[in-house]
């Protein structure tokens, strides 16, 4: 089977790696955590991929690049159930800190992808 275009993106990639270290941790807590902290962790996560993958198929710029925006705020979002996995022990330090690097590449990456997408109108939406 061919590979759509958003599956050779770099940035597509390395989110659906994040995902994948995610659900391998969620999917052995028990009822209670995965089902509170663990769906949330992992819709998160899983969204990011969705994100750049649908606005690949929109037919503007703009339209992609809300998508990416999306993106962007979804692994932001990930960032603090990480953290509340970890402090509630769901998460063991050596867990997260494998989990951590990949967030961190993550996030220059979307940044940098949301730059090559188009023209920009207006003002940028990059943080400095």
């Amino acid at each position: 089977m061919a590979r759509s275009n958003f599956e050779n993106l770099q940035v597509y990639q390395l989110a659906g790696k994040l995902s994948d270290e995610v659900w391998a941790a969620v999917s052995g807590w028990d009822h209670f955590a995965e089902d509170t902290v663990g769906k949330q962790l992992v819709r998160a996560v899983d969204s990011i991929g969705a994100n750049i993958a649908e606005g690949t198929r929109r037919k503007s710029y703009q339209d992609n690049r809300r998508f990416v925006r999306n993106a962007r705020g979804s692994l932001n979002e990930t960032r603090p159930w990480l953290r509340r996995a970890h402090r509630r022990h769901l998460l063991t330090s050596d867990k997260t800190k494998a989990i951590r690097p990949l967030i961190d590449e993550l996030s220059p990456r979307l940044n940098a992808y949301l730059r090559s997408i188009g023209p920009v109108v207006g003002g940028s939406d990059i943080p400095s």
